[in-house]
């Protein structure tokens, strides 16, 4: 639906170590237990990806475009092509930040992190690790 912003230099490390397409492309495919967009298509182009497809669901194509934005090298994300995909609130992570303090202030309830975790399994591995520079999606109650 649009284009997401990324901070370039954060995120994994996968560009520029072969077919950078294919790389991103990998890297969606594997963070899903399933296959999250029916006929993926990822062009990388400089520092912005485009991703074409057929999401199962908006949430779905939200994390799609997470996923693509955290590796280093990509500042765009181009979801135009990206079929389900609308507008999510993101943020990204800075210094001194945690999840309950993120919840706070997007919930008003520090307990709520939960749901940004659940939202984010595929780029939060560990609710105790998170990383300034990292951008994640803040679900809707």
């Amino acid at each position: 639906m649009g284009f997401f912003e990324f901070i370039k230099n954060a995120g994994k490390k996968l560009l520029g170590e072969g077919d950078d397409n294919k790389a991103v492309k990998s890297e969606i495919e594997n963070s899903f237990d399933s296959t999250p967009v029916d006929d993926l298509d990822v062009e990388v182009n400089g520092d912005t990806v485009k991703v074409k497809g057929n999401a199962k669901d908006s949430e779905t194509a939200a994390k799609v475009a997470l996923i693509a934005g955290n590796i280093e090298g990509v500042s765009k994300v181009d979801t135009s092509e990206l079929k389900n995909a609308k507008e999510e609130t993101l943020y990204v992570i800075q210094k001194g930040d945690t999840l309950w303090k993120i919840a706070e202030h997007y919930y008003k309830d520090g307990s709520k992190y939960v749901k940004i975790v659940e939202a984010n399994k595929e780029v939060i591995k560990d609710a105790n690790k998170i990383y300034p520079g990292q951008t994640i999606v803040i679900p809707q109650l």
